[in-house]
């Protein structure tokens, strides 16, 4: 038996297990990622991002900048369950309340402080205020946000358990799109003028 053993660690392996699956951002996304770059075109490059260094542009009307690190911007990330953003929060500004459909979200706060919290399912709300060094968790698909709680940028960087954990502004969603304003009416208990007002903000139609 013994020798037997031995023979099979000296065979070659047939394992077709992949070690990683760069994504070919050429291709289609699908649910489950892109599809995988020919080995042969993998490079190094492909597994360093440097799209952190500078800061988000946060000339816009919620003065904030989200910088992401997702397997779109980063192919080496395709089907590890694993990517990054950076955030950046000038004086007054806000990530509106959101969601991340496909991921948890783990936000470090490293300048400034942050006010940030999430909603739970059944309608439980945890915020607080976080400062440089504090790391806060947010569940998949909880609506949650975060706000500049200070006078200075404040920056912080989070990791998603999904290389496209997928984003979904609740503010834009409703009033910039092409939603009827009746619609929204109803389902909001807004009024027209309030809906009108909040779509000719956000960019909505109709």
């Amino acid at each position: 038996m013994l020798p037997f053993l031995l023979l099979l660690l000296l065979l070659p392996s047939s394992s077709t297990a992949l070690d990683f699956c760069v994504g070919d951002i050429t291709t289609p996304q699908t649910p489950s990622g892109y599809h995988c770059k020919s080995p042969t075109k993998v490079t190094i490059d492909d597994f360093i991002f440097n799209g952190f260094e500078q800061p988000g542009n946060t000339t816009n009307i919620i003065k904030a900048a989200v910088s992401p690190a997702f397997a779109a911007q980063f192919p080496g990330l395709n089907g590890l369950g694993i990517s990054l953003a950076r955030l950046d929060l000038a004086p007054g500004g806000v990530v509106p309340l959101h969601t991340h459909p496909s991921g948890n979200e783990v936000l470090l706060v490293v300048q400034g402080s942050i006010k940030a919290g999430f909603i739970s399912s059944s309608n439980s709300v945890y915020y607080k205020t976080l400062h440089k060094g504090d790391i806060m968790i947010f569940p998949q698909g909880l609506l949650h946000f975060q706000i500049n709680a200070g006078g200075i940028p404040s920056v912080a960087y989070a990791s998603f358990s999904s290389s496209d954990p997928g984003l979904q502004i609740t503010s834009i969603a409703l009033f910039g799109s092409s939603l009827p304003s009746i619609i929204i009416e109803k389902t909001t208990f807004l009024d027209h003028a309030q809906v009108k007002k909040l779509k000719a903000v956000l960019g909505g139609m109709n």
